[in-house]
């Protein structure tokens, strides 16, 4: 018996859909995608292999998962979170069939660990594997942060998970330019995070810091007592040679690098001078950061 319900969020997504629902579909009762009003052929494509698609307004990911979650109209007894350009190994989606019939009462959260491919190169080096994500909680349990970036699932402190040995992967096939744009917009929300520790002007939300240990606890924790803390610009720098050698990321062999320098030092230093700038140009005033976040980075707060 199928009891999971799969929530997936989509914005042209034509190249990744068919193989990401492909993943799900022996083992979902039911496959519900959000989608922000794609341009290409995603929600018809999404139907055709049996989604249920609704089209919602974008705000930022966690808004827009929160929402699926609420409205989902699931039926079964678990939710699962799965991105658009990711799917599910054979041997994991076997593993997890199996464990969903006979998973113990007092368990909450399934832990799945992702392989991120980059340029086609599985990414083992540098801190990238094996990343432990919860992607599987009771429908009732779990909620999703708070936050414009790096949005984790949230279970009650204390709630008891279990870990697949099976992998989640994750493949971008849409090419460098696509991932370009998409870490410049990644830059923008993570600002918005970052900014606001300082100034206030966004609740914060703590909710993964109260769960047991996880890897995505410790760090935060680290992202948020010692790299914020580090100078602007310096920092990135410092992440990237830390993950490069100090993590083995040299391993990883050509197309690692340009995995570790464009996404480890690029995009660190693209958040810091975003940063830099929007503090230089406000003075600090945080009315007049809200509106150039709203007029030139598309987040309104």
């Amino acid at each position: 018996m199928k009891d999971l319900t799969v929530i997936i969020l989509t914005f042209n997504e034509e190249p990744h859909i068919k193989r990401c629902i492909n993943s799900m579909r022996s083992i979902a009762s039911k496959i519900f995608v959000v989608d922000s009003f794609s341009t290409d052929h995603t929600v018809e494509t999404a139907r055709s292999f049996g989604a249920d698609v609704v089209q919602r307004n974008w705000r930022n990911y966690a808004d827009q998962f929160q929402w699926a979650i609420e409205n989902c109209g699931a039926q079964s007894a678990w939710l699962m979170r799965i991105d658009a350009d990711e799917y599910l190994e054979q041997e994991a989606q076997n593993e997890l069939q199996k464990l969903l019939a006979q998973v113990p009462n007092e368990v909450d959260g399934i832990y799945i660990n992702r392989k991120v491919f980059f340029e086609g190169q599985w990414i083992r080096h540098g801190g990238f594997y094996p990343q432990t994500l919860l992607r599987v909680w009771r429908v009732g349990k779990g909620r999703i942060e708070r936050r414009w970036m790096d949005e984790h699932i949230i279970l009650s402190p204390g709630a008891k998970t279990l870990t697949l040995k099976g992998h989640l992967i994750d493949d971008n096939l849409k090419g460098i330019t696509f991932w370009v744009n998409k870490h410049n917009s990644y830059a923008s929300r993570e600002m918005v995070d970052l900014l606001s520790r300082k100034y206030f002007f966004i609740d914060a939300d703590n909710g993964i810091k109260q769960m047991d240990d996880s890897q995505a606890k410790r760090k935060r924790i680290i992202k948020e007592q010692v790299y914020s803390r580090l100078p602007l610009g310096l920092r990135a720098f410092l992440y990237f040679v830390y993950r490069y050698l100090f993590l083995f990321g040299f391993l990883d062999g050509k197309k690692g690098f340009l995995w570790h320098f464009i996404q480890g030092f690029w995009y660190r230093l693209l958040v810091d001078i975003k940063i830099m700038e929007i503090e230089e140009r406000s003075q600090g005033d945080v009315a007049r950061m809200r509106q150039i976040l709203r007029d030139e980075h598309g987040v309104a707060l």
